[in-house]
């Protein structure tokens, strides 16, 4: 049987990803969302093994220690990491996963994954991602201006990915995101 395909999708925050990584787990079924464990704690209606693996920052920095994560980061106090395990499961069942990470660990799957698909999402402006960012009504104005930042420094890494996708349109975007996935196939 073959191997799956490791894909790894990032870009800024407000760019669009988790809306992406949804529509293409509607239309190919077959793709397995890799859960990420974290330390922060669940926010409303989350679920434990669904949403993430809420875990202690004890058990947390044990999981690192043991090599048990394919790559980790910290983000606002907080631990966020791939679980190694599962993802090689599925991989040797011959199914692709998909990874939505942050760029810290994206860049570290380069390393214990070579041989990911590493895709990098683009907003069409940094003024269209800041109209994103302010139309969620989630964040206080400072945390918006620290998204702002980071994103800026964030999308200036994007030439290290194999290919950049622009989240102008969403059907577009996902039929770019179905073709790169097709011909890393062939």
């Amino acid at each position: 049987m073959e191997t799956g395909k490791l894909i790894v999708i990032t870009g800024p925050s407000g760019v669009g990803k988790g809306t992406l990584v949804r529509e293409l787990l509607a239309r190919h079924p077959q793709l397995y969302l890799s859960i990420s464990a974290t330390t922060r704690s669940p926010r409303p209606g989350e679920i434990h093994g669904k949403d993430y693996y809420f875990v202690s920052r004890q058990e947390f920095e044990q999981m690192v220690q043991r090599g048990e994560l394919l790559e980790w980061a910290e983000y606002g106090s907080n631990y966020y990491g791939t679980p190694r395990a599962k993802v090689e499961e599925i991989l040797d069942m011959g199914k692709s996963v998909l990874l939505e990470i942050e760029l810290v660990g994206a860049r570290a799957i380069k390393e214990t994954f070579p041989e990911a698909l590493r895709l990098f999402i683009l907003p069409p402006s940094t003024a269209e991602l800041e109209r994103r960012l302010r139309g969620r009504g989630k964040d206080s104005t400072e945390a918006i201006e620290r998204r702002l930042d980071r994103g800026k420094v964030e999308m200036a890494a994007a030439g290290e990915f194999d290919c950049q996708i622009v989240n102008d349109d969403l059907d577009e975007a996902i039929a770019s995101l179905e073709a790169i996935i097709e011909e890393s196939y062939s």
